[in-house]
């Protein structure tokens, strides 16, 4: 006769000895409770956090084009990610590019899996990272961009640009192969935004009276109140890239909530030893740029590797926004190449070296990979072909629709602001 125990016992012999493939993509609730959650933080730092954060940093008769572009991309590139985004980013593909199979989400149902999570909510968490990367350009050319070209060119950008990068580090590309570490996007979001943003910069030339005329941030409470939207967000960017309520996911967040505040302390530090008094748009650049930096390191390194490079990045950034910006002469306005350029390779090189067991880290990137020398090398690859393709790829798409229909608003559209000038509104009724 069996017992209850006996016959627990049996089903739990039948269970080790079934074969793996069976369990392998068997739905797992919390996973998919955290995966639902960082989910809607990431789209919680585009709306509101990243409109915010920008928003106060341009002149009040501009406010409203801001927000206007980050939440009208915001709807755009959804729409392109259903199209084709997902499908030339993540299908199988090749090694350069994941094809039209999936296009219009083909093959996605209710019962799709992607590991231990349905596939609609790993597709809606990455449409999340293809909305807020051409987002982010979005300051590098604020207040002289015309707003129909603005669409044009984020949609030709995301499917010729980001889809085929994503799909080389993320998608099973060839930059995967070389054992890149770039865990929640240094390479495929910050270095890739950062350097595209530079060359829209540089395409449609200055804002009139750029280093003439007085253009401070006009209202600052509404930049702290994005950047502290964009630090609880980055959770969900960082710890949700691990597709999984584990160790790896907890690690994440710790480190990723060390590096904004080392990077935030060293900003701040920095700028009050140089000009005598620590800012409040100092503090709040030097958290950003403590985030985009341990982004790609966020599932590879510990809190050792956190605090060097949360302190890298606040130091390098403010550099970079500040004498590089004024040497080199660009008006990147809201310094996007600054902080997320130069915070993405930061990020991305210094991975290669906290990365390693002796510092804490998790190990390289592949078992060909024994040395910091050779994860370096591997990172540098990522970085140089991501700066390579797409500056020429962002340049060339700029040039023709510059040709087609323009590029810039007129010097009369931009003197009297683009809030009045394309969208007929005035941010304040004064």
């Amino acid at each position: 006769m069996f017992s209850f125990k006996r016959i627990r016992s049996l089903v739990g012999m039948l269970v080790l000895l079934a074969p793996t493939a069976v369990f392998a993509d068997e739905l797992s609730a919390g996973d998919t409770a955290w995966m639902l959650t960082a989910t809607a933080l990431v789209l919680f730092m585009t709306i509101p956090g990243l409109s915010l954060f920008y928003a106060g940093m341009v002149r009040s008769k501009n406010v409203l084009s801001v927000l206007m572009q980050c939440f009208a991309i915001t709807s755009l590139m959804t729409v392109l990610w259903v199209v084709c985004g997902y499908s030339l980013a993540f299908g199988e593909g090749n090694a350069f590019w994941g094809g039209f199979d999936g296009m219009m989400l083909k093959g996605l149902t209710v019962d799709s899996m992607s590991g231990t999570i349905p596939e609609s909510v790993f597709m809606t968490f990455q449409m999340t990272f293809a909305i807020i990367t051409p987002a982010l350009m979005v300051g590098a050319f604020a207040e002289r961009m015309k707003f129909s070209s603005m669409l044009v060119f984020m949609s030709a950008w995301l499917i010729v640009v980001y889809a085929p990068i994503c799909h080389w580090v993320w998608g099973g590309g060839f930059l995967d192969g070389y054992g890149i570490l770039d865990f929640a996007g240094g390479t495929v979001v910050h270095i890739n935004a950062g350097i595209a943003g530079l060359v829209a910069a540089i395409v449609l030339g200055k804002r009139n009276g750029f280093q003439q005329t007085l253009m401070a941030p006009h209202n600052l409470s509404l930049t702290v109140m994005g950047a502290a939207m964009l630090w609880v967000g980055w959770f969900g960017f960082n710890a949700g890239s691990e597709l999984a309520a584990d160790g790896v996911a907890g690690m994440a967040m710790a480190v990723t909530q060390i590096a904004a505040a080392t990077g935030a302390l060293a900003w701040m530090f920095a700028e009050w030893i140089r000009h005598g008094k620590p800012s409040v748009l100092g503090i709040v650049s030097g958290a950003v740029s403590g985030l985009i930096a341990i982004t790609p390191a966020a599932g590879a390194v510990g809190p050792m590797g956190a605090l060097a490079i949360g302190a890298a990045a606040g130091l390098g950034c403010f550099f970079a926004a500040t004498t590089l910006k004024k040497a080199f002469g660009y008006d990147d306005s809201l310094d996007v190449f600054g902080v997320h350029g130069v915070g993405g390779i930061i990020g991305a090189l210094l991975t290669g070296v906290f990365c390693a067991e002796q510092f804490g880290g998790a190990g390289f990137g592949s078992d060909e990979i024994t040395s910091i020398g050779g994860q370096l090398t591997a990172q540098a690859i990522g970085v140089g072909v991501t700066l390579v393709y797409t500056a020429i790829a962002t340049f060339i798409i700029l040039k023709i629709i510059d040709v087609v229909m323009g590029l810039r608003v007129s010097d009369e559209q931009e003197t009297e602001g683009l809030d009045l000038a394309l969208h007929d509104e005035r941010g304040y009724n004064l």
